[in-house]
């Protein structure tokens, strides 16, 4: 690995949900997700997501973009070699997350780099409560936002997937933080 960069831009919540939220068609799109109603982070939700996004005037955008070195790329990796690899990555997330954790307070709420992966097989597909409210944490995926637009035109940064055995040139892992809450 090259390196990793952290990357950040402060947005209204109003503009970013007129922009790039769309819970309808972003929910539809975890239907065919194998987390879908098994993961705490994932929909369905017993919640108006909107309220979510409606309680915060100010959204941080966090992204975290992880550059291979050349060696990464000139190689081809087996099917399991590449799932092992990006599995690693995923694991990743919660120590990066612990970036986006420090930052929030009582007026704010962090949101994951796409799904909490806190535990290795989430309660919530044993019908059992989640062990981590304390720590767990929605994404903007999950939450209806659309990530590889928002990426593409905040930061100038195409998402980028493994393909055909080898890794992209980058992969980039995005969440954030919602603050400045609104008074009720």
């Amino acid at each position: 690995m090259k390196g990793i960069s952290k990357l950040t831009a402060d947005v209204d919540v109003a503009e970013f949900v007129e922009e790039y939220v769309d819970v309808e068609k972003f929910q539809g799109l975890c239907k065919d997700c194998e987390d879908y109603g098994n993961n705490w982070s994932c929909p369905p939700f017993d919640f108006d997501v909107m309220d979510v996004w409606n309680s915060y005037d100010k959204f941080k955008l966090i992204a975290f973009k992880i550059d291979f070195d050349d060696d990464e790329l000139s190689n081809e990796y087996s099917d399991k070699e590449l799932d092992f690899i990006l599995k690693r990555l995923e694991r990743m997330k919660i120590k990066l997350m612990n970036d986006i954790y420090a930052l929030e307070d009582e007026n704010s709420y962090a949101l994951f780099l796409g799904k909490c992966n806190l535990c290795m097989k989430c309660t919530r597909e044993f019908g059992m409560p989640c062990k981590m409210p304390f720590k767990m944490r929605y994404s903007i995926e999950s939450l209806g936002g659309n990530v590889d637009q928002c990426i593409e035109d905040i930061f100038g940064f195409e998402i980028q997937y493994a393909q055909n055995n080898r890794l992209p040139e980058y992969l980039i892992f995005a969440g954030g933080l919602l603050y400045e809450k609104k008074s009720n």
